[in-house]
């Protein structure tokens, strides 16, 4: 225990009565319920169960309980939880089992919700590669990708933060009062704005159960240049153990959606309004009329591994998109430099982990560099890997990408690793926020965060 409190900084208590409704109280509950999702930001932590969201700080704040509407025809659950955080906007982003992607407010009102594509979707990811490291000519890095067996999708963080502006500039008006606001969501129905998206088929190496898209790429050689971009995509799964793909953005295919977009939801909502004059049902048969998933732009196998009876099984990504850790079936975890797609470190003997990236003061001099004096930069952290052996009973930190193991800290059986989302317009200015990792102790409801410093 003396490790774990020195290496770890408790931060407070998420026990309360409300997290019986997700299974608390059974020891393991946090870890041994596979419906059971976790979401982090640096002040809320958000929990999911099939049908259910709860938002909770680690104070004696308010617990917030989200309901998101359901099929029950279709055994419809919530797949997938993830924070989208803009500097003023802080909403709940959800997958469902049938491919739907909901944004929610933390009121609990639906703000939008849409087709990818159907199939359940297994991740929301959320990531950007920092303003001060682009290029002007390549506009936005910032993007949320949506992970379904066989599928990728990828929404603009900047058309994302536009629908999310546009609906609380429109709530916070006074031309609706609470209730009709609820009323004329729930009879809009397929009538929200279609976020415009690119999507992508990447199952020629077989299903995935795990997708990344890494950062932009290069065009193919001999092609001739264009203002068409493209982006890698690595996938892992029970076929082959990696694969990776190069995305065409596809631009005159998302200018044709893009149309389309404005155009279906409107004649849609149109009909579906006329539609309940005529049948006065409450719950009209015209909502089950989706519109179809858009078209796959072109993805080109760029290489795969296949190595039966090896399965890879979860997949996280470092800040900059370089490096991929991903843990397989045989208890392994490969490193992979996700540009020249190659391993270029494993680890043997950790059956069931989960491993997450963090940075870490790591030198004397960087160390000292923390005092009041000094404000550590980015270039005063290490990149490190943090890994969660379930089964040992530890956390092990690694640096990266060849260096030693720095730390090992017991921790409590039942517990779990956690990270704050990406953070939308988030810049390299001072102060530099490193990348921090979090434990949650499911069964005592403790939670702490790694410490940055090994002193």
């Amino acid at each position: 225990m003396s490790s774990k409190r020195s290496h770890t900084t408790e931060l407070g208590c998420i026990a309360s009565e409300e997290l019986t409704d997700l299974g608390a109280g059974k020891e393991g509950w946090l870890v041994e319920n596979p419906n059971l999702l976790c979401a982090l930001d640096t002040h809320s932590l958000a929990l999911a169960n099939r049908s259910l969201i709860l938002i909770t700080g680690w104070d004696d704040g308010p617990r917030i309980k989200i309901r998101p509407e359901l099929s029950p025809i279709e055994s419809e659950i919530i797949s997938a939880l993830e924070w989208l955080v803009f500097d003023e906007i802080k909403v709940i982003a959800v997958g469902t089992s049938r491919g739907y992607f909901m944004v929610y407010s933390l009121d609990g009102l639906l703000i939008h919700r849409q087709l990818v594509y159907p199939g359940r979707i297994l991740k929301l990811r959320v990531r950007g590669t920092k303003k001060d490291m682009m290029s002007s000519h390549e506009g936005s890095s910032e993007e949320v990708s949506v992970v379904i067996p066989g599928v990728i999708a990828r929404f603009d963080g900047v058309e994302i933060r536009n629908i999310l502006q546009e609906w609380f500039q429109e709530t916070n008006s006074h031309f609706w009062d609470e209730k009709s606001k609820r009323r004329d969501y729930e009879e809009l129905g397929n009538g929200f704005k279609r976020l415009p998206h690119q999507l992508w088929s990447v199952d020629k190496f077989g299903l995935c159960a795990d997708a990344a898209i890494t950062g932009i790429m290069p065009p193919p050689l001999m092609e001739i240049q264009s203002s068409q971009r493209y982006y890698r995509a690595v996938t892992i799964g029970e076929d082959a153990v990696i694969s990776a793909y190069r995305l065409s953005e596809d631009r005159s295919r998302s200018l044709v959606g893009a149309i389309l977009s404005k155009v279906v939801p409107a004649a849609f909502s149109t009909i579906s309004s006329v539609s309940k004059m005529i049948w006065r049902s409450e719950r009209t048969p015209t909502k089950k009329s989706e519109v179809k998933p858009q078209s796959f732009a072109k993805a080109s196998p760029l290489t795969c591994l296949k190595d039966h009876p090896r399965k890879g099984e979860k997949l996280t990504l470092s800040p900059s998109g370089t490096l991929a850790a991903i843990t397989d079936s045989l208890g392994r975890i490969l490193l992979l430099d996700t540009q020249a797609l190659v391993v270029v470190r494993l680890w043997k003997g950790y059956r069931d982990a989960n491993c997450l990236f963090m940075e870490m003061l790591v030198s004397m001099n960087s160390a000292g560099a923390s005092s009041s004096h000094h404000e550590p930069s980015k270039s005063d952290y290490c990149l490190c890997l943090a890994i969660h052996a379930p089964r040992k009973g530890i956390i092990e930190v690694w640096q990266m990408r060849t260096g030693p193991r720095l730390l090992t800290i017991q921790c409590a059986k039942g517990s779990k690793l956690l990270q704050p989302t990406y953070r939308f317009g988030s810049s390299l200015d001072s102060p530099y926020v490193p990348l921090e990792v979090f434990l949650l102790n499911g069964d005592s409801g403790q939670l702490s965060v790694l410490n940055r410093s090994l002193s």
